[in-house]
């Protein structure tokens, strides 16, 4: 058993350059928390991970693996010299037997070894923003050791249900080394691990999960990391199955806990189709990282429109505009973020929708940084033809070496708020490689120009530019972004325009709360948002396209394009009040059945992006025409 190549493979972080719109939300994710909580909060600041006393499990590698690809696309030094700070630490403090970080002093025969596959993957991405010379033998060590270790202790708890994660370091140790044993160490992984595929034959979760029965198979983390875990495995077998089962899970995972933006709901476990339940953001996080693994391995462009439209929609509405507080759980339909006396959530607690430092439970804030900074990260790909790919799309420069020959190609645009992205490739020299750009689903009539006059090229696939570059070369690519109505449960309809997801734009108050805790001081303190303006309207529209209903308006693309005021489109459109559409406990009912009841007055609603919203309704019941 080998190792299969997948049909794309990352590029070195290095060779990545966010610009525009993108550089600049890295540099507010580094201004607001992720790039201090190192300064103040406890769990990062004191960690057992770097001498402390505080955490020493998750927290301190899941803030690390999404702070140094931060750190290094961002090209702040005085990050980057921190983070080398505590990777010493870490390296320095291996234990003999290869065990990374704090070990358990008892009942070690009971550890979860979760902490070890997370510290891996961060220690790869490590190497590849540094190449530190240090990290293949730390990696080697650690891998011998677990694979001792699952000998006599087989894999249990949250370990059990995501050993998959460990095949990112395996993968990448045996690209240097190609030994077997590695290979070994994977298939004992595979057999003590969670079986996803088996579960997914026959799945039983199609219900909103009850209270009272939390499941590590029904959390919602689990279930958004696993997504990648028949890709993975994929590369071990090459089994048409495994690499059929990111597909029945996002499938059956839409069917019936599906959200408006992409993402299935969860509030710790699976929710269902109300949008008013909840979507835990460690789950947009690594639904992300699961989609551009996935387009790596399967090189399906599909996998690119839906990680846009996650990364574009659902990843920036968890976070207040300067990046200093963020949710626990986000909802489609969010009409205020505020304490619950009797929270609607089927496992978490009553703050889990207040903007804050760590509403509900801390996972989130450790694990919060890696959305932006890896979706920068693989944004650009190469093929196994020399070539240079692009999988997704943001303001960014890629350099590439091809047979020996310098290579950049820099993306100029407003994507996703505009239809038009410029690409200008360079080369030092005469030398020919393709350049495979994705042409999304929904860009019917999506047009390119390399120089020749604007020609059609066919929606939901790559489009590949063979031929010789020389110089400086200039393409053009077009994305008409035609607004339609997308049904959802109930007859309720959301509005889709491209990538993004429209909502109503909801006026709003801020209220700081919990100012007696401690590391509460703004910035990084705790918030209510409240409605200062209504909310429960229907639509004057029907499933389908939507030209003649809506009219969209682009604006200049500022300094915090994902904020109310900020947005970069809004949209007019009718609707009417529907007093019966009422809020339960501080949250929107289920929209009415459509067509709802109606006031007789209608009034010109503003739609902005869902990605610019704090408070929004996203699923809309309609109303009938009068």
């Amino acid at each position: 058993m080998n190792i299969i190549k997948p049909s794309f493979e990352p590029l070195p972080l290095t060779s990545i350059t966010p610009e525009g719109w993108l550089a600049n939300q890295l540099r507010i994710q580094i201004d607001g928390l992720s790039g201090h909580l190192d300064e103040f909060w406890p769990d990062i600041k004191d960690s057992a991970w770097i001498g402390g006393k505080a955490e020493g499990w998750e927290r301190m590698p899941y803030w690390l693996d999404g702070v140094i690809p931060l750190a290094w696309l961002a090209g702040d030094q005085s990050l980057q010299g921190r983070i080398a700070k505590y990777l010493d630490y870490i390296i320095d403090h291996q234990h003999e037997d290869g065990w990374l970080g704090p070990r358990p002093e008892e009942r070690v025969e009971a550890a979860d070894l979760w902490s070890q596959f997370l510290a891996l993957k961060m220690l790869v991405g490590y190497h590849g923003a540094t190449g530190d010379a240090r990290i293949a033998a730390v990696v080697e060590k650690s891998l011998r050791s677990l694979d001792f270790f699952i000998d006599r202790h087989p894999l249990s708890k949250w370990g059990q249900f995501r050993w998959f994660e460990a095949l990112i370091a395996i993968r990448w140790l045996y690209a240097q080394r190609d030994e077997q044993w590695l290979v070994d160490l994977a298939v004992k992984l595979h057999a003590q691990g969670f079986n996803w595929r088996s579960f997914f034959a026959r799945w039983p979760l199609i219900a909103p999960t009850t209270k009272g029965r939390w499941n590590f198979a029904g959390h919602v983390v689990n279930n958004a990391m696993a997504i990648k875990a028949g890709g993975l495995w994929s590369l071990m077998t090459d089994d048409p199955g495994d690499r059929e089962l990111p597909y029945k899970m996002m499938m059956l995972l839409d069917t019936y806990h599906g959200m408006a933006t992409g993402v299935f709901s969860g509030d710790e476990c699976l929710s269902g189709t109300n949008p008013s339940q909840g979507t835990e953001l460690c789950a947009v996080v690594e639904y992300m990282y699961s989609l551009e693994i996935l387009l790596s391995i399967l090189g399906d462009p599909a996998l690119g429109d839906r990680l846009e439209m996650i990364a574009f929609n659902a990843l920036p509405a968890t976070f207040s505009p300067d990046m200093w507080s963020h949710q626990y759980d986000q909802q489609a339909n969010q009409i205020a973020c505020s304490i619950q006396e009797q929270p609607v959530w089927n496992t978490n607690g009553p703050e889990s929708n207040l903007f804050g430092l760590e509403p509900n439970y801390g996972c989130c804030t450790a694990n919060l940084s890696q959305g932006w900074p890896k979706f920068a990260a693989n944004l650009w790909m190469s093929t196994p033809d020399d070539g240079i790919a692009a999988l997704a799309y943001a303001p960014s420069t890629v350099r590439h070496d091809v047979r020996g020959v310098p290579v950049s190609v820099e993306l100029k645009t407003d994507y996703p708020f505009g239809e038009d992205l410029d690409f200008t490739v360079r080369a030092a020299g005469a030398v020919s490689f393709p350049l495979v750009l994705r042409i999304p689903r929904w860009a019917d009539g999506a047009t390119l120009d390399a120089g020749e006059g604007p020609r059609e090229v066919r929606a939901g696939r790559f489009h590949r530019i063979d031929g010789e570059w020389s110089g400086e070369t200039k393409v053009h690519l077009s994305l008409p972004m035609k607004p339609v109505a997308r049904m959802r449960p109930r007859r309720a309809v959301s509005i889709a325009r491209g990538p993004l997801i429209y909502s109503l734009k909801v006026d709003e108050k801020w209220r700081e709360i919990n100012r007696d805790r401690p590391n509460r001081e703004p910035p990084h303190g705790d918030w209510e948002v409240l409605p200062t303006s209504d909310w429960n309207y229907g639509l004057l529209i029907d499933e389908g396209p939507v030209s003649d209903n809506i009219e969209f308006s682009a604006h200049k693309v500022g300094d915090k394009p994902f904020s109310p005021d900020g947005a970069p489109v809004t949209a007019k459109t009718k609707g009417c009040k529907v007093p019966g559409w009422l809020s339960e406990n501080g949250v929107a009912a289920e929209p009415p059945e459509s067509p709802a009841e109606a006031a007789h007055e209608v009034e010109e609603l503003t739609l902005i992006p869902y990605g610019c919203t704090n408070l929004r309704v996203t699923e809309f019941p309609t109303v009938a025409k009068t």
